[in-house]
């Protein structure tokens, strides 16, 4: 413990209570996490989390905002690979499936995505990114919106493991992932699949 004190003083305080609370998350869900509890366990003092999180609602947010960077990412490295939309989905797909309690808690109905503006703007980088490989404009997403729509779902159905077992042994996850999306009738893709 005395190290993770030296680690406050040495101005690491924010990234190891983001860490303590990201492995709290995903072993308890979000309802387990509490300032004081993450303090004890990190070996500070119960007030020092409160210097870089006003709140409970704050530390959620920070999580939020540090997922939709890394689904961002995700989805920038599979389009840096020539990825297609379907490639984009299955790295959406496995990002959720990866870090479920972490997906929840970024689309949780209780969390505002629009403060901070940096939760809103990591959010809307992931989005965008989407947007770009649907060929969606800003005018008319529904193409993004019924990308978004497909691999979110589905996300949520692995998830929630509705989706049965029998599918799932039968098929790879990258297959039913293109499958899924081959439903969508996107420019450019249908002529690569040919």
């Amino acid at each position: 413990m005395e190290s993770k004190v030296t680690d406050y003083h040495h101005g690491q305080l924010r990234g190891t209570l983001l860490k303590a609370a990201r492995e709290t998350l995903e072993q308890n869900g979000a309802s387990a996490l509490s300032l004081r509890d993450l303090a004890r366990r990190i070996g500070v003092s119960h007030a020092a989390p409160y210097r870089h999180f006003a709140s409970r609602d704050d530390l959620l947010a920070a999580l939020a905002e540090k997922g939709f960077h890394e689904l961002a990412e995700r989805l920038r490295a599979d389009a840096g690979k020539g990825g297609t939309l379907k490639g984009m989905g299955l790295a959406y797909v496995e990002f959720a499936t990866g870090n479920p309690s972490l997906y929840k808690l970024m689309f949780s109905p209780g969390l505002d995505r629009t403060k901070p503006e940096s939760l809103a703007e990591a959010a809307r980088s992931a989005f965008e990114l989407l947007q770009t490989q649907s060929g969606s404009s800003e005018r008319d997403q529904s193409g993004t919106l019924a990308a978004w729509s497909l691999v979110h779902g589905l996300s949520q159905l692995l998830i929630d493991r509705l989706v049965s077992d029998e599918l799932l042994q039968s098929e790879p996850l990258s297959r039913l992932v293109e499958s899924v999306l081959g439903h969508l009738q996107v420019p450019g893709e249908a002529e690569e699949s040919s």
